[in-house]
């Protein structure tokens, strides 16, 4: 087991309509929806965690929303997947929003550079239910997570997933100095 500390960090994401809408692709919200999903949203902040992550030379965000979300967003799918994936939009927007509050420059770039798994954080990530799918390989066992560097350290260039991006197109940029 590698030597780490954990810090709990307080976030408080606002609401932003706009990054749901795009991430759950409407162009228009009713008012009940609405209703329904400020609900959530307040709901789910008491679920919300943060969490700095230390080791030797090595410092992560983890944001994550507890399981019970999830389990609430699943049992959503057979009664209405339309509503369900709007719901899984605001838990994906509710843990970005809690990333872009600490992390101001994540959402200046429009996304959060996942970091190589290295055992320290494989084991802070155990820790907090937040596992790796795989170890070596990016993806959280958890549907609704985030790990990033802290502080913010740069885009792209740092990004373990740099050749399969979805969002470059297959174009990556590497800066000077991290060649």
């Amino acid at each position: 087991m590698t030597e780490y500390t954990a810090t709990d960090l307080k976030a408080a994401p606002y609401f932003d309509l706009e990054l749901l809408m795009s991430v759950c692709r409407e162009t228009r919200i009713d008012g009940d929806m609405m209703a329904k999903l400020a609900d959530a949203w307040d709901r789910w902040q008491s679920l919300l965690k943060a969490r700095h992550i230390q080791g030797g030379d090595e410092s992560y965000l983890l944001v994550w929303l507890q399981a019970s979300v999830e389990e609430e967003v699943d049992g959503m799918w057979g009664q209405s997947p339309s509503e369900a994936f709007i719901f899984n939009a605001l838990a994906q927007v509710l843990c970005m929003g809690a990333v872009h509050a600490l992390l101001p420059q994540v959402e200046d770039l429009g996304c959060a550079p996942a970091p190589r798994p290295t055992d320290m954080l494989a084991d802070a990530l155990e820790a907090d239910g937040v596992p790796y799918l795989v170890m070596g390989e990016p993806a959280l066992a958890r549907r609704y997570a985030v790990v990033t560097h802290y502080p913010f350290r740069g885009g792209c260039e740092i990004c373990m997933l740099q050749q399969q991006c979805p969002k470059s197109g297959g174009m990556t940029v590497t800066l000077p100095g991290y060649e």
